[in-house]
C-alpha cells in the first residue's frame, strides 16, 4: 500500500495515459483502496466497473474478486478462473492489455510474494511494450520483482520514488531518469519435455505451457500456475489431504473403540479385544501420520520464500 501510495503521489495531473491497479485481496474484503489512492496524489482513482472506457489521467482499481481485463479501450471485470490462486489477478490485466494495446503498454511489478505477474509482464514484452520493476532490494517483499527479473527482459529496474517518473518518461518518449537501469534475465536450456499435474483448485488435469518464454499450468477450466505458485499450492492441498487422513483414523478409532464396548457389554470378549487392537493400531497410525505432518510443514511443504527466489540484479 506504501509504495503504490508513493508512485501514485509522484504521476503528474496531465499523464498522457490511463493507469489500471491489480491488488491481490480477499474476496470478501471490502477495498478502500480506490479513495485512498486518490487522496494520495493528483489524479483521480475510481474503482473500476464494468465497461469503463479508459481515459488519460485516470487511475482504475480492480474490486475484490473480479479480474481487470482491457478490451477495445473498454474495461471488463470478469469471474474467469484464478490465476495463481488470485481474482483479480495482475497476470489477467497484463494479458489483456497487451492484447488490447500492443506495444503501447507498460506493465509496472511491484513489492510481492512468489512470481505472480512474472507471465503477464512477459507477454508485454513479447508484444511490444514496457516492463518496470521495483528494485527487489527495497521491495517490502521481493519475491514478484525478483521473480520477473528472472525470466523477464526489464527495461527498468527501479526504486519505488522513480518508478512514478520512469513511467511518465515512458510514456512521453523521454530519456529515463538516472538510476533507472535496464535488467536482462538470464535465459534457461530448452526443456523439451513436458509436464501434466492435477489443478490443486478444480481436480481438473494441469497441463504445462509456454507464452513469451515462460512455463505456466493451465487446466480445461482455465485456472493457471506459475511454478511458485503451483509448487506452493500443492504444499497447501498435500497438508489438507494428511490432516483428513489424520481426521479419518480417529474417527476410525473412536467407532471401533464403540463397537468393542458393545460387544464387551455382549460378553463378547475375543471380538472386543480384536476391536480394541484394531482402534489402537488407528490411533498409532494418526500419530505416525501427525509426526509426518509436523516435519512436513517445515521443510517439503513450506511455501518458498523470498530467498528462494532471489535474481542477481546488478
Amino acid at each position: 500500500m506504501e509504495t503504490l501510495r508513493r508512485v501514485v503521489a509522484g504521476l503528474p495531473s496531465d499523464l498522457p495515459a490511463a493507469v489500471c491497479v491489480v491488488v491481490h485481496i480477499a474476496p470478501s474484503s471490502p477495498s478502500a483502496l480506490a479513495s485512498i489512492l486518490s487522496r494520495s496524489g493528483l489524479l483521480p482513482c475510481y474503482p473500476a466497473t464494468d465497461g469503463q472506457q479508459l481515459r488519460p489521467a485516470e487511475i482504475l482499481v480492480a474490486p475484490p474478486d473480479r479480474h481487470l481485463e482491457i478490451e477495445d479501450g473498454r474495461v471488463r471485470l470478469t469471474t474467469g478462473p484464478r490465476e495463481n490462486g488470485h481474482r483479480p489477478a495482475v497476470d489477467v490485466l497484463f494479458r489483456t492489455a497487451s492484447a488490447a494495446f500492443e506495444g503501447r503498454v507498460i506493465g509496472v511489478v511491484l513489492s510481492g510474494t512468489r512470481d505472480d505477474g512474472t507471465a503477464g509482464l512477459a507477454v508485454i514484452k513479447a508484444g511490444g511494450g514496457a516492463a518496470i520493476v521495483q528494485d527487489p532490494d527495497e521491495a517490502l517483499y521481493a519475491g514478484m520483482p525478483a521473480s520477473a527479473l528472472a525470466s523477464v527482459d526489464v527495461d527498468a529496474v527501479v526504486p519505488s520514488e522513480l518508478v512514478a517518473r520512469t513511467v511518465v518518461a515512458m510514456v512521453r518518449g523521454e530519456e529515463l531518469p538516472a538510476g533507472a537501469d535496464p535488467h536482462q534475465a538470464v535465459e534457461d536450456p530448452p526443456d523439451e519435455n513436458t509436464v501434466t499435474t492435477v489443478c490443486p483448485e478444480c481436480r481438473g488435469v494441469l497441463s504445462e505451457r509456454h507464452e513469451a518464454g515462460i512455463t505456466q499450468w493451465e487446466c480445461r477450466v482455465g485456472h493457471r500456475y506459475s511454478p511458485n505458485s503451483l509448487v506452493d499450492a500443492q504444499g497447501h492441498e498435500v497438508e489438507a489431504a494428511l490432516w483428513a487422513a489424520i481426521r479419518a483414523l480417529e474417527d476410525r478409532r473412536i467407532v471401533l473403540e464403540r463397537m468393542a464396548d458393545q460387544l464387551m457389554d455382549r460378553e463378547q470378549e475375543r471380538s472386543a479385544a480384536s476391536f480394541r487392537r484394531r482402534a489402537t493400531e488407528a490411533q498409532e497410525q494418526a500419530e505416525h501420520v501427525r509426526g509426518a505432518l509436523s516435519r512436513a510443514t517445515e521443510t517439503t511443504l513450506r511455501d518458498l520464500d523470498d530467498s528462494e527466489r532471489e535474481v542477481e540484479t546488478a
